[in-house]
């Protein structure tokens, strides 16, 4: 099994650069009830609140509870949320750095077929 809740909550916050207040104000819940399920007792939420969590952060609710989303992603991508770091590091890029990327992996991805 993937990670527990709280850590892929963790790792979620993070990636979106949210803070538990924010996150809290967004899904409508005070923010000690967040820090509960953030904490070392690890209180899952309920339904509705990992709902409206998994949609703030742009993630299926499985994928918070157990790590992994296999039923919304294709199998060849089974590792997409590690690339999402990547596309981080890609953000901080110019166009023409972008674009002299981009041909180089068109180029490597065309020696592979």
């Amino acid at each position: 099994m993937g990670n527990s809740f709280k850590i892929n909550l963790r790792e979620e916050l993070n990636y979106n650069d949210l803070t538990v207040k924010e996150l809290a104000a967004k899904i409508g819940v005070p923010k000690p009830t967040v820090d509960c399920y953030l904490n070392a007792r690890e209180v899952m939420p309920p339904a509705d609140i990992a709902v409206k969590i998994a949609n703030v952060l742009n993630v299926s609710v499985e994928y918070l509870v157990t790590g992994k989303d296999d039923k919304s992603l294709p199998k060849n991508y089974e590792d997409f949320y590690s690339f999402r770091y990547l596309l981080d590091d890609l953000k901080q890029l110019d166009e023409k750095e972008l674009d002299f990327l981009s041909v180089m992996i068109h180029v490597l991805a065309e020696r592979k077929k």
